[in-house]
């Protein structure tokens, strides 16, 4: 038997091409000290709220309602609240991308505007969507001074106030409301103190989504200073007598108890016309319906 062998062609090729085919990124020493390229820079901007801004990537154009880094929440037109990452670059300030950075801490100045509650004044921001979660207060006089003092906070935080005329029936409305961890139930209750009808009713609400606060006041006419109404103290009013009208007769106001409620109301100018013990429990309660997100 033959053997058959096969020769193998090597084809040699020139030294310069060799060269080329062998230089790529690894082929030549690397300078481990040389300077990194730097990325493009932007301007820092404050993300003070109320600043209005436009997400690159959605096209979502709001006021900066909350800023925490990594996150920053813009509310756009129609009220809806839009979370995204802060990257420097993410967002357009007049048509130019920038990189948002926390904002500067300031003293309070005359320069800042403060709304009646005394929170930071955002402009002309939207309102926020309506929450599920809701504050009942016991009539429209309770309803009407949150709103005049704490409009500007409710309408940010899309919070509604709703009166119950009353609270006698207070567990069956809780009942129907049907509050849930993404549906809370605040409650302000007037007279609020120990062996009183509203501490009895109250008791019988035991749910973790209801937080039921209150002030010690017969009426929320006395959450407001008795400076307001032009006297010294508010007048003592026997048991068993209309607190409203008996307040009225002793300070010698002939009109209708409506018609004094609202000069009253309208001579409140901000929170520091309020008792603390009801600025407090409003307070409580928005944080409670509307935590931080």
């Amino acid at each position: 038997m033959s053997a058959r062998h096969e020769c193998l062609q090597i084809e040699i090729l020139p030294i310069p091409f060799l060269a080329m085919a062998n230089r790529g990124i690894l082929s030549e020493p690397l300078d481990v000290d040389a300077p990194k390229k730097k990325g493009r820079e932007y301007q820092n901007i404050g993300g003070r709220r109320g600043l209005v801004v436009t997400h690159q990537a959605s096209s979502t154009t709001g006021a900066i309602i909350r800023f925490a880094p990594p996150l920053v929440v813009l509310r756009d037109a129609s009220g809806r609240d839009h979370s995204f990452r802060l990257r420097d670059g993410a967002f357009l300030l007049d048509g130019q991308p920038i990189a948002l950075v926390e904002p500067p801490k300031q003293p309070k100045t005359e320069e800042q505007r403060f709304t009646a509650s005394g929170s930071v004044d955002l402009g002309q921001v939207p309102a926020r969507m309506a929450r599920a979660s809701r504050i009942f207060v016991e009539g429209v006089h309770d309803a009407e001074l949150l709103e005049h003092v704490w409009g500007d906070d409710l309408r940010v935080e899309g919070i509604v106030v709703q009166a119950m005329d009353g609270m006698d029936d207070l567990p069956s409305l809780v009942r129907s409301f049907g509050p849930t961890p993404n549906r809370r139930l605040g409650i302000l209750l007037d007279h609020l103190v120990d062996g009183t009808k509203e501490t009895r009713i109250a008791d019988q609400i035991d749910h973790p989504d209801v937080l039921i606060c209150g002030h010690p006041f017969v009426d929320v006419w006395q959450g407001i200073r008795p400076s307001c109404a032009g006297i010294d103290a508010w007048p003592e009013v026997p048991l068993g007598e209309s607190w409203k009208e008996g307040v009225l007769a002793r300070i010698g106001y002939q009109g209708h108890p409506g018609a004094f409620w609202k000069q009253l109301r309208n001579r409140v100018t901000s929170y520091k016309d309020l008792e603390p013990t009801l600025i407090g429990a409003v307070e409580q309660l928005i944080d409670f319906v509307a935590p931080p997100e």
